[in-house]
C-alpha cells in the first residue's frame, strides 16, 4: 500500500517520493516504475449506511447489505434498538423506504 502512495505522490513531489522510494528498499529509481493497476473489485460496496428518519428528522442510521430489497430494509431498521425505543408508543402512519439512500417512519 505504502509503495502505491509514493508511486501516485511522484507526479506531485518528485524529490520526497524518491526519497521515500529509497526508504522503502528500493535500488532503482521510481521514474521508470509502472504506474498502479485500479483493481475494480475494491471499488464495489458490500454495506451501505443508511439513515433512519422520523418525521423527517434523522434519529440513527443502520447498515444494511447493498443488494437488499424496500421489505427487508424496512425489517432491519424496525429491528434496531435504538428505533423501537424512538417508536414506542407511537403509531406508524407511513413508512418511506428509498432503496440505498433512507427510511422514513411517519408516525403520531
Amino acid at each position: 500500500v505504502m509503495e502505491q502512495f509514493v508511486l501516485l505522490l511522484s507526479p506531485f513531489a518528485p524529490h520526497i517520493a524518491e526519497e521515500l522510494w529509497q526508504v522503502l528498499g528500493h535500488a532503482e529509481t521510481l521514474a521508470y516504475e509502472p504506474w498502479p493497476v485500479c483493481d475494480e473489485s475494491l471499488l464495489v460496496e458490500s454495506e451501505l449506511e443508511i439513515p433512519v428518519q422520523i418525521n423527517g428528522k434523522v434519529r440513527t442510521k443502520i447498515t444494511v447489505p447493498a443488494d437488499v430489497d424496500k421489505a427487508q430494509i424496512e425489517a432491519i431498521a424496525l429491528a434496531d434498538e435504538k428505533v423501537k425505543q424512538l417508536l414506542e408508543g407511537k403509531k406508524i402512519i407511513k413508512t418511506i423506504v428509498v432503496p440505498g439512500r433512507l427510511v422514513n417512519f411517519v408516525v403520531q
